[in-house]
């Protein structure tokens, strides 16, 4: 297997908002690509890495009819499902031409097209990909727990094989996770019945909280969730909700939590990915500009990437 990331990056927008309770996330993908940082925007920064970047616009998403945000008991569910497919797609094609994919967010709902592709890509080539989850939330409740309908706080239920069947048969049939290569990492607000899914699913030792951050340091658990979703003999996959960090660095979200971690704790995160080598594809969301002050998530946001491909300070 190959212990670098690949030199080759593609970036693939998806402007879907219609999976969380709150608008504007389904502008972060357009405001992450043209925010300047330092005078250039992220594709720039990234060519400087060493990276051939390409851009491959924007994913076709099927949108509700006439904006309705509401369809039954789980909002919008197949416009979300066929999006998804589409998302899928856009993944796995930059896969099979030997690139690593940057997925712009969006809310967290595309991670269930996202990585039912990656997954999809590489099982086909007979080998499990991990996945690194950066989130306040648990985001693994189902139809039958969740409280607002939102398909945003279900993506990693689909991808594990849970809730509606149109969301876990994406890109191909079933599971597109193997629990024992999957890491999450910063929960702080976790639902009642998640919680009880975290614990039949047998996969409290899989999330490092707030509290395991508290006593332990982002270091160590970040190491331990690259031991663990690195183990996977295709390496892993990294999904990062920017309400992990706390609304002090990061106001611009639509579910934000207090108590969360710092501007440098997120950024040595991601420096010890973009260390390990392992990591194959990489995705942001929830990133609302509507929400946001002075610019400072989509900002963080675009530096949070090239923390990921290998930026540090010296």
């Amino acid at each position: 297997m190959q212990e670098t990331i690949e030199k080759q990056l593609e970036i693939i927008g998806v402007p879907l908002g219609f999976g969380a309770g709150k608008s504007g996330s389904e502008l972060g993908a357009e405001a992450i690509r043209h925010s300047p940082i330092r005078g250039s925007r992220v594709t720039r920064h990234l060519e400087q890495l060493g990276f051939k970047v390409t851009d491959r616009g924007n994913v076709t998403l099927v949108q509700p009819a006439d904006g309705q945000r509401v369809s039954g008991d789980i909002h919008n569910l197949a416009e979300i499902a066929a999006s998804s497919e589409n998302i899928a797609t856009e993944v796995m094609g930059a896969l099979g031409r030997g690139a690593t994919p940057v997925i712009l967010g969006g809310d967290h709902s595309i991670a269930i097209g996202s990585f039912s592709g990656i997954s999809t890509h590489f099982k086909q080539r007979g080998e499990d990909i991990g996945l690194i989850w950066f989130d306040a939330h648990a985001d693994i409740n189902t139809p039958e727990t969740s409280t607002s309908g939102n398909i945003h706080g279900m993506p990693l239920a689909a991808i594990l094989g849970h809730g509606a069947e149109e969301l876990v048969n994406v890109a191909s049939a079933g599971a597109k996770l193997d629990p024992r290569f999957f890491a999450h990492i910063g929960a702080r607000d976790i639902d009642p019945g998640e919680r009880e899914m975290i614990e039949k699913l047998g996969l409290r030792d899989r999330f490092f909280t707030m509290s395991d951050i508290d006593k332990r340091g982002m270091m160590a658990c970040v190491e331990d969730a690259i031991r663990i979703a690195g183990a996977a003999p295709a390496g892993f996959a990294v999904t990062f909700d920017v309400d992990m960090i706390d609304p002090r660095f990061a106001p611009g979200s639509g579910t934000l939590v207090r108590g969360g971690t710092t501007y440098r704790e997120a950024h040595l995160a991601l420096e010890l990915i973009a260390e390990s080598g392992k990591m194959r594809s990489f995705e942001i969301v929830e990133v609302n500009p509507l929400l946001d002050q002075s610019n400072l998530t989509v900002e963080l946001a675009c530096e949070l990437i090239l923390s990921a491909f290998g930026k540090t300070i010296l």
